[in-house]
């Protein structure tokens, strides 16, 4: 089955669905620090470089599902919240517009779990509704990535679809790791004796790194970062792995941050030297990227950002594995095709309701 995807970033949501057997022909990717990581990666898959606002749906190939994780920065709780007022926010109704047009059998998007909050939720009913009046059978959870074998703490959102016509519905699959969380010691364990601090400027070691990209961004920690414990254990899975370098966690080799008092967090004495920043290599890991996948990059800040915007390799394949086994068996029938293209809302149609909702919000 072949899947076109957008807002493609690094490809992690990509290399989930190939490993589950699909074939990704075409993604989509604007920002220019990732397309080398891309290209060299996923050889088999063409990579359109323009803003999604800008490509026409007739110059997207015909597939049978669309995948993607629409910026997050708009919805999310530590960023703007200013969700669809802001225009990162509106790239949702462009990935719906395209939906729109080609209307394959499934989509799938996903996003920060911050679009729960209740100032987005007249945002968030609406487009769910839309994704209806498409004319797809909606599913939608929350979802915790440690629970499916991930070793992180990381909540997102899914959006699954599958076309009326198929008369079908996704069922989010059960947690396979409730209890039993894959550890920080099983993911990076190995590790942690290889390392090396980025240059100065944090300029990438490249070559010198025995394993790829096994280096951490140096430079101190800001106040926000020091109101609260960043380190978790090896038998614990790590915080959630952010797009900025200077966010991310602390190694497990260093004991738990010292409260001093409310917002206010120290590294023990004595044990300074034990407080770095997980490597991006580590950081990728956590995201279950294999270790075949090379990152690109001159400055290690854009390796930790491709890294933090990816949906985790393992989290797409156990949902592309999903959705692969509920279509093996439904048949298409090309009259109903021909039907549900024309009784349900086209990518024109959609624009036009986008903007009557951001222009609704500003009022």
């Amino acid at each position: 089955m072949k899947v076109v995807s957008f807002f493609a970033g690094a490809g992690g949501l990509d290399l989930g669905f190939e490993k589950a057997g699909f074939d990704v022909v075409w993604a989509n990717e604007y920002d220019k620090e990732i397309w080398e990581t891309y290209e060299k990666n996923h050889k088999n898959t063409i990579l359109d470089r323009r803003s999604i606002v800008d490509i026409p749906s007739s110059d997207v190939p015909d597939c049978d599902g669309i995948i993607g994780g629409p910026p997050c920065q708009s919805w999310s709780e530590a960023g703007s919240k200013k969700g669809i007022a802001d225009k990162r926010g509106q790239l949702f109704y462009e990935f719906m517009r395209i939906l729109a047009d080609k209307k394959p059998k499934f989509f799938l998007a996903e996003n920060v779990s911050g679009m729960l909050l209740p100032a987005h939720k007249e945002a968030l009913a609406n487009i769910k509704q839309m994704f209806q009046d498409i004319g797809y059978t909606l599913s939608f959870q929350l979802l915790n990535v440690s629970d499916f074998g991930i070793p992180q703490d990381r909540k997102r959102v899914f959006f699954i679809g599958y076309r009326n016509d198929l008369k079908i519905k996704f069922e989010f699959p059960k947690q396979t790791t409730l209890e039993n969380k894959i550890t920080l010691l099983k993911a990076i364990g190995d590790l942690k004796d290889s390392v090396l601090p980025a240059k100065e400027g944090n300029i990438t070691n490249g070559k010198d790194c025995k394993v790829s990209n096994h280096e951490y961004m140096i430079g101190g920690f800001s106040s926000i970062f020091m109101s609260r414990n960043r380190v978790r254990s090896w038998d614990e899975v790590s915080f959630t792995i952010q797009a900025g370098g200077r966010h991310a966690p602390i190694h497990p080799q260093a004991p738990k941050m010292k409260f001093i008092e409310q917002n206010l967090r120290e590294f023990v004495k004595g044990k300074e030297d034990l407080y770095r920043r997980l490597s991006v290599r580590e950081c990728a890991r956590i995201q279950t990227f294999p270790n075949s996948f090379t990152f690109h990059y001159s400055s290690v800040v854009a390796g930790y950002k491709m890294i933090g915007n990816a949906v985790p390799v393992r989290m797409g394949k156990v949902l592309a594995t999903q959705i692969l086994n509920d279509l093996a068996n439904v048949k298409v029938e090309k009259k109903e095709v021909k039907i549900i293209k024309s009784n349900f809302l086209s990518g024109h149609t959609v624009r036009e309701r986008m903007l009557e909702i951001v222009n609704a919000v500003a009022q």
